[in-house]
């Protein structure tokens, strides 16, 4: 019992600390898993390797380093600018054309941020030309990029499939991707008419334009961006389609493509997410040590006893809320799917429904200015707006934080009791 209270202290430090404090929650994790693994278990340098995510690893860095070359060779800006032309002389649009093209990277792959960073300074900018509430605009940059949360390529989704199928439980990944981009698009919905996207009513702190404004220019793909895209979709194909491993075959990519177009990509290798890459990695080594040290089926046992089962996959949905909030989706999804793993195994509530719970709790609360994305618009917006744009979202992920809980678990999790 020492052995499981220290494990699971750790695991408090690792939110509480990483939540309040500059420290990468990877970081902390792997020191973690080293000073309990050594000095309450014995195990060696080996043992405690043993429970590192190479598979993750791979995976993580394939994928932004390919997308690190889309954004270099600017194939993802030109992606983002044609689609953004569509909507030109509808202003009305263009909330939802910034929804489908922040979608975009995260469905291909990318991480959230990585979508967001690209996107929110060209959303700012629209809002500004086309009379839009920025706090509007900045929402629907960053629950179009949650929309694609939980494509089969992105990383998220495989985080789950692989927590899940490593406790040998079985998911719908068509309904994990499927009902969130439903949720994320009933949100988007919500968002325009509650900032007044339906009306043609101007923001009196926005300068006047005109509705027929150009909203960006579109130029031709040059020929290493037309080879990007190919290579983007002949990766989704052959992972897709023939089972390939989506980081093996991301990597491949990327490297074909710098060794083709050096000029163009030069430097791509920077913008793998190495922040992101170390924090899935160290908190799922930390978990796989408390699985290793049994203190994961201690804690599922402690909690299948707490109450009745909807009872406690309402707790662990507003735990995941409330925790993701301040701090990373990912992180958080890596830590609490194993907690949760051995009170599904119970068979009290269906697996899917739950981790669909689950998965959502966690990834609509993204909003708040205390998260990547959320900062990211923040940072975007103009001087004399950004505290309006911060107190919007500070609302906004308050009340997801409140509603995603209740509202996943009447959907999901209390149909497969």
């Amino acid at each position: 019992m020492p052995l499981h209270l220290a494990g699971i202290l750790g695991l408090i430090i690792i939110f509480v600390v990483g939540t309040t404090r500059s420290i990468n929650l990877g970081a902390l994790s792997l020191a973690l898993t080293f000073l309990v693994g050594t000095v309450l278990v014995g195990e060696t340098p080996r043992e405690m390797a043993s429970g590192f995510p190479v598979d993750l690893f791979v995976l993580l860095t394939g994928v932004t380093y390919l997308f690190g070359v889309a954004t270099k060779n600017g194939t993802v800006e030109r992606i983002v600018d044609r689609a953004v032309g569509l909507a030109r002389g509808r202003r009305s649009l263009v909330p939802w054309v910034v929804f489908a093209v922040a979608a975009f990277p995260a469905m291909a792959g990318a991480i959230g941020s990585a979508g967001v960073a690209l996107l929110a300074p060209l959303a700012m900018r629209l809002a500004e030309r086309c009379n839009l509430d920025r706090r509007m605009m900045g929402l629907m940059v960053v629950h179009g990029a949650a929309s694609g949360n939980f494509s089969p390529l992105n990383v998220l989704a495989a985080i789950i499939r692989q927590a899940m199928s490593d406790r040998g439980l079985e998911m719908s990944a068509g309904l994990l991707f499927g009902a969130n981009l439903f949720y994320n698009v009933a949100l988007g919905f919500i968002i325009v008419a509650w900032f007044g996207g339906f009306r043609r009513t101007p923001d009196p702190r926005a300068p006047e334009s005109s509705d027929g404004e150009a909203l960006s220019s579109n130029g031709r793909f040059s020929p290493d961006q037309l080879w990007t895209v190919a290579a983007i979709a002949g990766v989704a194909i052959v992972s897709l389609g023939f089972g390939v491993n989506i980081g093996f075959s991301a990597l491949t990519a990327g490297v074909l493509l710098q060794a083709i177009f050096p000029a163009q990509t030069q430097g791509a290798e920077r913008h793998i997410a190495w922040s992101v890459v170390l924090l899935v990695c160290g908190i799922v080594t930390y978990v796989s040590a408390l699985q290793r040290f049994g203190t994961i089926d201690a804690v599922g046992i402690g909690i299948a006893g707490l109450g009745t089962p909807l009872l406690v996959a309402f707790l662990l949905c507003t735990v995941a809320a409330v925790t993701s909030a301040v701090a990373s989706s990912a992180g958080i999804l890596g830590a609490i799917i194993p907690l949760a793993a051995p009170f599904m195994i119970q068979g009290g509530i269906g697996a899917s429904g739950m981790a669909v719970a689950l998965a959502l709790s966690a990834t609509v609360v993204d909003a708040t200015p205390f998260s990547t994305v959320g900062a990211l618009v923040v940072a975007n917006a103009s001087e004399d707006e950004r505290q309006h744009v911060y107190r919007g979202l500070l609302i906004w992920g308050f009340i997801m934080v409140i509603t995603a809980p209740v509202i996943t678990w009447l959907l999901f999790v209390l149909p497969s009791a």
